[in-house]
């Protein structure tokens, strides 16, 4: 009688299992046995995975784990090295780089820390605050921008020494552009956001831009990217 129940014990949870597998068209088992890099019947990369990148023509490799939801990073994603020493924690909003990110050399040492913001493809128009660039607590306008589909640099970024874990330099970005600590915006001629308050273009003063004398950051901006048709920037998009 008792092996009879085991029997029936057993095909019933062989069957659970075979029913919870067969709702992926791949998977791999994992070394504790959870299924990882699972794909959906629809085509989608969903849940854990962890992707393997090998050296090639010179590039280290690395490996790099975290979740996908309906084929988009979602949350935090870790780097490694093939040797196992962290070289990146990033975190994700539907498949685009969101909030820190934290980058380290290949002997471990905080190298940068990053801030994005990832747009949410549904809509086309989001609001954002406008902060103090000296104190953040202050929200000095709110404007509404278009979504083009991607992250933007949005907040402060730290360069550190790895060697010393001190801080080398600060910049802070409002939606791509980089703020200087006059409050003004390198590259903003070509672009100024929608005041939400009154609907209409926020205006510079010609007069007191003229008049004012450029901060130290900006003349090495523009003097490292004079010539160029398009600085290179980051978009925040994966490429997976």
């Amino acid at each position: 009688m008792r092996s009879i129940i085991v029997f029936l014990l057993f095909i019933s949870m062989n069957g659970i299992a075979m029913n919870g597998f067969s709702q992926w068209k791949s998977y791999r088992i994992g070394p504790k046995g959870d299924t990882l890099d699972r794909i959906d019947m629809k085509g989608y990369k969903q849940g854990p995975w962890v992707i393997k990148v090998p050296d090639l023509r010179g590039e280290r490799g690395y490996e790099e784990e975290g979740y996908f939801e309906d084929g988009n990073k979602e949350g935090v994603w870790k780097r490694y090295s093939l040797i196992g020493v962290k070289i990146a924690e990033e975190n994700y909003r539907w498949g685009k780089l969101n909030g820190k990110q934290y980058y380290y050399t290949y002997n471990g040492g905080l190298l940068r820390e990053e801030s994005w913001r990832a747009m949410d493809p549904k809509v086309a128009f989001d609001t954002v605050n406008v902060y103090d660039v000296n104190n953040p607590n202050i929200v000095k306008d709110r404007v509404v921008v278009k979504n083009d589909g991607f992250s933007m640099k949005h907040g402060k970024w730290l360069y550190y020494d790895p060697s010393e874990g001190v801080v080398t330099q600060t910049e802070n970005y409002w939606m791509n552009k980089l703020r200087t600590g006059d409050d003004e915006m390198v590259s903003d001629d070509d672009i100024r956001p929608l005041s939400l308050a009154t609907g209409a273009k926020v205006v510079k003063n010609d007069t007191a831009t003229k008049t004012k004398v450029k901060p130290k950051e900006v003349l090495e901006y523009e003097k490292k990217n004079s010539g160029k048709k398009k600085v290179k920037t980051r978009d925040g998009e994966t490429g997976y």
